[in-house]
């Protein structure tokens, strides 16, 4: 029998609550939620609007919430301990890149056409890109997606492209060819206006691809000057975080 903490956080409970409810009702209404849990409306718009915000959940043109993508984003080939590890490992030298650079890092994976954010360090500069842990973007527009997609075999984004039109195909393709040779991909402004980043894949013990190291950037300082800057400070850190992943996964 489990027991209700002593010193229970009401707001954080009511958030966990809203999970399971979109989980289990797929829809919910701002009304519904506020009878559900017993708070004024106004809460209950502020919560929903939150998990919007981290991906949790969508709004529809009726006003109603669904289960956002980070529902269906969940890796289905690495566990929870995988992830920590992952992480953990790659800590370190996110963190260094983070002084060097005096830009925020990301660490991210791919889940079909997406990636999903799993660590970031925040740069201290007064402007800067904020905390992207839980977001969720497309990988064909992102950094760290493009160099996770050009790691895939054609045929395998045959698969998770479908729709793509010939013109679109080709294009991409020579996208990722150009990012082979380079070594890294880049996003300017293409996911969010005036951010712009710079992405590298990062191999386990194994040669394989398992994730990606990105710098964000206001695009105000991601100048074409300081893009190699970035990139051979990018490259240092996808070393030394390659080192601490030998023997990962194991």
């Amino acid at each position: 029998m489990k027991n209700k903490p002593a010193y229970a956080l009401g707001s954080v409970d009511n958030v966990l609550l809203l999970l399971h409810m979109l989980r289990d009702q797929g829809r919910l209404k701002v009304a519904d939620v506020a009878r559900e849990l017993g708070i004024a409306r106004s809460t209950a718009h502020r919560l929903l609007a939150m998990l919007v915000y981290r991906d949790f959940a969508v709004q529809d043109e009726h006003h109603t919430y669904l289960p956002g993508p980070f529902f269906a984003s969940m890796p289905a080939n690495a566990g929870g301990s995988a992830l920590r590890e992952l992480r953990a490992r790659t800590r370190p030298a996110m963190e260094a890149l983070c002084a060097r650079s005096d830009e925020t890092v990301n660490l991210m994976i791919r889940v079909g056409t997406e990636v999903r954010f799993l660590d970031s360090v925040e740069s201290s500069q007064i402007l800067h890109v904020g905390d992207r842990r839980g977001t969720i973007l497309p990988a064909r527009y992102s950094s760290g997606g493009k160099v996770l997609l050009a790691a895939l075999p054609c045929d395998r984004l045959r698969e998770l492209y479908p729709d793509l039109t010939d013109p679109q195909r080709a294009a991409l393709a020579r996208e990722l060819d150009e990012i082979r040779v380079r070594g890294y991909a880049l996003n300017v402004d293409g996911t969010e206006q005036g951010v712009s980043a710079i992405g590298a894949a990062l191999r386990d013990g194994r040669g394989s691809v398992v994730a990606a190291l990105s710098i964000s950037v206001p695009s105000a300082r991601f100048g074409a000057g300081r893009v190699e800057t970035f990139a051979a400070e990018l490259r240092r850190a996808v070393t030394e975080a390659e080192q601490a992943l030998a023997g990962f996964p194991g």
